[in-house]
């Protein structure tokens, strides 16, 4: 299986790249769903989509992507308004499973597409209830622990003996989840200690043991520093700009609206109050660039740093 996908990608560059992108924006499709109907305690199976006037979307108006441009936005039963964020998010996962393709090997990226599927779905479930369900973060850890074990390549571990591959690459992944969900406890602890209140939601503490499982603990650090990076670099102008606007709590309100009720049923009720900004989304877009090829830049920073201090 793994040479013939081995010679399709070689003889047609293209092809494999291009299925990747379509596989993605399917599987985009039912994060949608995971999306909205998690978090609600609903299941992602049963029943089929439906529009928010109640009517069953049929399967040549639910096409990723071109369903959306095609019908310009508006559901073809009703022709209410429905968010771009669906087509967005459709998209957005055809795009970083083609890039998993193209980083990674056929093996590593099929991994690495498991891997963004839960940070995708975390990533907008947090954003619009401020929590990341444990069925990500734990479950998500637990998977990235045993994948370790069977797949010693998703930490690049090569051994002499294959039982020696297997036990290093899964302990390395048990090492991650342990350091990541240890590292940001302890923050969280020091934070609330020094501001009196939460810093940090348990939420994010599993979800970095996630990233750590897949990612090891180099992945986990860079995760949680380059996450707190990034959330200043997005949320100090942000909120430069809503100080120099002087908008009140009600605006805030109005603004964090999505642009119309769910196709897939009704309208989400929960919403995160004004002034309080998710964290898990920054982690994930850190533990993406990590995964998705800065993690040669990061691994070397760490085992110059490591390599220092034995020999000092």
């Amino acid at each position: 299986m793994i040479e013939a996908l081995e010679f399709l990608d070689h003889d047609f560059p293209w092809m494999l790249p291009a299925f990747a992108f379509v596989f993605g924006t399917i599987v985009g499709s039912f994060l949608n769903v995971c999306i909205y109907r998690i978090p609600a305690g609903r299941s992602v199976v049963f029943p089929g989509s439906t529009c928010s006037c109640g009517e069953p979307i049929p399967f040549y108006h639910n096409i990723p992507v071109l369903s959306w441009c095609i019908l310009r936005g508006r559901a073809h039963c009703c022709d209410q308004k429905f968010s771009v964020r669906y087509p967005a998010i459709e998209f957005l996962t055809g795009v970083l499973f083609a890039v998993c393709w193209l980083q990674h090997t056929p093996v590593v990226a099929i991994l690495g597409m498991l891997f963004v599927a839960f940070l995708i779905c975390a990533t907008f479930i947090d954003f619009d209830h401020m929590i990341i369900p444990d069925r990500f973060s734990i479950g998500g850890m637990v998977i990235g622990v045993l994948l370790s074990f069977a797949f010693p390549v998703l930490h690049a571990i090569e051994a002499p003996l294959p039982i020696a591959e297997h036990i290093e690459s899964g302990v390395m992944g048990i090492v991650g989840a342990i350091v990541g969900a240890g590292l940001v406890y302890w923050i969280s602890v020091l934070g609330e200690v020094a501001f009196r209140k939460p810093a940090m939601g348990e939420g994010d503490v599993k979800f970095v043991g996630f990233i750590g499982a897949f990612c090891g603990w180099q992945g986990a650090v860079f995760a949680m520093f380059g996450g707190a990076l990034i959330g200043s670099v997005v949320l100090l102008p942000l909120l430069m700009v809503q100080r120099l606007r002087g908008g009140g709590e009600g605006e805030q309100v109005e603004e964090a609206l999505p642009e119309s009720s769910d196709c897939d049923g009704e309208a989400d009720e929960f919403y995160p109050a004004p002034g309080q900004v998710p964290f898990g989304p920054m982690l994930a877009v850190a533990g993406l660039i990590y995964f998705l090829g800065f993690s040669k830049y990061v691994d070397a920073y760490f085992n110059e740093f490591t390599e220092f201090f034995i020999g000092y």
